[in-house]
């Protein structure tokens, strides 16, 4: 295995599959000390590479990611929205605040997040949290006002602080 956390990174640019799943699973079994590079990857210009990030991210389930994947939420292709949702679930509650955060200083405008959020909150383990995250939940759906969303969150957001 090699351990060259750049030149895995950078294999997410060839147009070979197989390299690019094997470099995500090298990059995966490195873990923590890989996540600064898959975060800087998510803003390459290259939607291979953003996916590749997005997925290894996910997989490695580090809290230093969520900022970055919430941003990816609103990426311009839908299958690494998808992974960044899908990587903030399995990251857990660690998710929670900056997803809120984010909805609460801009949720309104911006209907791909709204729906990302509705992704990751429908998704999440709320246990215990229910009563918390509902109002959010139906804020974020697209039959809601977008304004609504920014008061929803922040209370949400406040509520989760106070924990």
């Amino acid at each position: 295995m090699r351990n060259d956390i750049s030149a895995l990174v950078e294999d997410f640019t060839c147009d070979d599959v197989i390299k690019c799943q094997i470099a995500r699973r090298e990059l995966v079994t490195i873990g923590n000390e890989a996540v600064p590079h898959l975060i800087k990857a998510l803003s390459n210009k290259r939607h291979w590479v953003r996916w590749e990030a997005a997925k290894a991210l996910g997989q490695i389930g580090e809290k230093e990611a969520t900022e970055a994947l919430v941003k990816a939420l609103e990426d311009n292709e839908f299958d690494v929205r998808w992974l960044a949702a899908e990587a903030l679930i399995n990251i857990g509650r660690d998710s929670l605040e900056p997803l809120l955060a984010t909805l609460a200083d801009h949720g309104e405008e911006s209907l791909i997040l709204r729906r990302g959020a509705h992704h990751v909150l429908h998704d999440i383990d709320r246990s215990g949290l229910e009563a918390i995250l509902r109002p959010v939940m139906s804020a974020v759906e697209d039959s809601a006002p977008a304004i609504a969303v920014l008061q929803v969150a922040k209370k949400a957001l406040d509520s989760l602080k106070g924990q």
